[in-house]
């Protein structure tokens, strides 16, 4: 029965002193870490940066084109992978939330616009000329990241944060949510949305559990997400169940009834309605 694996920092720098944080440029990456381009999660964030060359990044089941200036940002948990040209180059960058906030303290990595919902578009693409601004900061942190230097991990969280900083200036110019006050009811929605979208699939439910009414809730998820309540439930929910059906862990009842799907063609239309195949069908096309 296929799994697909569930990577930590610790798989790509379990030979380095500071265990939770990876930097590397793109080829290095890849030569000592083949095993990556078969689809995978991760428990950290991970960011990867491409310079040149070109392919499709696959994230959570969305396809992306991969070109010069392609920068994504992946929130843990999402499942993602890439067919990649010979002449890919560029950076990778692994690191946990709890070293980074630990770090920071006064701010959350959350509390970066690009990182406020699982729903925010993973890509932003650079020009040329913008690239100018941000492709110095990746040199920095991978070249500190070889030599074992006084204040070497302060260096490389600082680079780090200077290269959110950019890609927040970047987003918040494509997007039009970048500083919102409904930023915090969505957080707080998604949170309560992971905890118990199994169960709950109500939107009712979560305007209740924020103590405001499912008007407001959708007018908030609108402006930020351009979804309804009831579709951002429903796509955590669609979501949950291809991963489970391409894991291959469970017959497809099993995933139904874990779902809180007690009636199993119910749930086949569900997810037939969203996505236009049955569970069945969309497992055979993933193997």
């Amino acid at each position: 029965m296929k799994k697909y694996p569930v990577y930590s920092v610790q798989n790509f720098s379990c030979n380095d002193i500071h265990r939770d944080f990876y930097a590397n440029n793109f080829k290095e990456h890849l030569k000592s870490h083949s095993f990556i381009e078969e689809p995978h999660r991760h428990d950290s964030y991970l960011m990867v940066f491409f310079t040149d060359g070109s392919g499709i990044h696959e994230i959570d089941f969305d396809r992306f084109e991969i070109k010069k200036g392609s920068l994504f940002v992946l929130q843990p948990g999402q499942m993602h992978h890439w067919s990649l040209s010979e002449d890919i180059e560029g950076f990778v960058i692994i690191f946990s939330q709890e070293l980074y906030n630990l770090y920071f303290r006064q701010k959350k990595i959350n509390d970066y616009n690009f990182y406020h919902s699982i729903y925010n578009r993973p890509e932003i693409f650079f020009e040329t000329e913008e690239i100018l601004n941000i492709l110095p900061l990746f040199k920095l942190l991978t070249q500190e990241n070889k030599h074992h230097n006084n204040f070497q991990l302060d260096k490389m969280l600082n680079l780090l944060d200077c290269i959110h900083i950019e890609i927040a200036r970047k987003y918040s110019e494509a997007y039009s949510h970048q500083t919102h006050s409904y930023n915090i009811k969505i957080n707080t929605f998604e949170k309560l949305l992971e905890l118990h979208f199994k169960t709950e699939k109500s939107a009712v439910f979560y305007a209740d559990k924020l103590n405001i009414t499912l008007k407001h809730l959708n007018r908030i998820c609108n402006e930020i997400l351009q979804k309804t309540t009831s579709e951002v439930i429903m796509n955590r929910v669609i979501l949950e169940i291809k991963r489970m059906l391409i894991d291959r862990q469970l017959a497809v009842n099993e995933i139904a009834s874990a779902m809180g799907y007690d009636d199993y063609s119910y749930f086949s239309r569900v997810f037939k309605k969203q996505t236009g195949v049955s569970p069945t069908a969309f497992r055979e096309l993933k193997n």
